[in-house]
């Protein structure tokens, strides 16, 4: 893994980027961290880039894991735009997006956006549209152990100890959530306003849904999948809110081979 930052200069002004790269050669994939930060993808990233011919780019959301976020930047719109910019600095293409949770608000704005280095995006367990009767858990309200439990299929196996933390970790965990509080907006990881944008949405688009999911349920998976045209919907059973962290030898083929399946820069014979 390599780390790198890079300065970006937007409408609203000048911010500075850091993104982890997962592998040297291979077809791009920008991987987006959900509420958890950066460790909730970092692992995959790693299995992917060894795995498969990919290089993984995995930036940290400006205002996590102790990165400078500017005033300006306040909501997941604006975050969507900077990812874009990003994209065009790396000068990347054919690239798979790919995010899971809030990390999926951003790849479906970032998407929305229309960017034609984009190949494919794949939403994993993602948030950010209201669905009637399917509410999102209101996880800022739950203590780390209560939220594992809506989050795994099998949370025994991702006991969490909070005692064991040390104040710095705290103090890490403490600034991500309230920049998480921070990008999800007033109504709590959903904006009303989202699925005008996901009916404009043009590439391939995959909903991922891990079927154990008790922050948000498969069948608000289904009503995302359905508010974006010719979407693609795959159900993941024995897994939950982070397929890429539960179950990722289940999650990698689903997402390679929609990935694949979708190249926009496959060599014609």
């Amino acid at each position: 893994m390599t780390r790198s930052t890079h300065t970006l200069t937007l409408d609203q002004g000048t911010l500075d980027v850091t993104v982890d790269l997962f592998g040297q050669e291979g077809r791009p994939f920008l991987l987006l961290h959900g509420g958890g930060g950066p460790g909730t993808v970092t692992p995959f990233a790693g299995v992917l880039a060894e795995q498969r011919p990919a290089r993984v780019f995995t930036p940290v959301h400006p205002g996590f894991d102790g990165t400078a976020r500017p005033e300006w930047l306040a909501d997941v719109t604006t975050l969507a735009q900077v990812y874009a910019q990003l994209l065009d600095v790396l000068d990347l293409r054919d690239v798979a997006v790919v995010g899971n949770s809030i990390g999926g608000w951003i790849a479906a704005e970032l998407a929305a956006l229309g960017s034609p280095r984009i190949s494919s995006v794949t939403l994993v367990n993602a948030v950010g549209i209201p669905v009637p009767g399917h509410p999102i858990a209101d996880t800022f309200s739950l203590t780390p152990v209560e939220l594992s439990r809506l989050s795994f299929h099998d949370p025994s196996k991702f006991r969490f100890d909070p005692s064991k933390l040390t104040e710095a970790q705290r103090a890490v965990m403490a600034a991500n959530r309230a920049t998480l509080q921070l990008y999800s907006g007033p109504h709590a990881m959903a904006d009303s306003t989202l699925p005008d944008r996901l009916a404009k949405i043009s590439h391939p688009t995959l909903v991922a849904w891990g079927a154990s999911d008790q922050v948000v349920d498969a069948d608000y998976g289904h009503a995302y999948a359905q508010a974006i045209p010719d979407a693609e919907f795959r159900l993941l059973e024995g897994t939950g809110h982070m397929p890429q962290t539960e179950t990722p030898e289940q999650f990698l083929p689903v997402l390679w081979d929609f990935a694949e399946a979708h190249t926009t820069d496959r060599p014609r014979h």
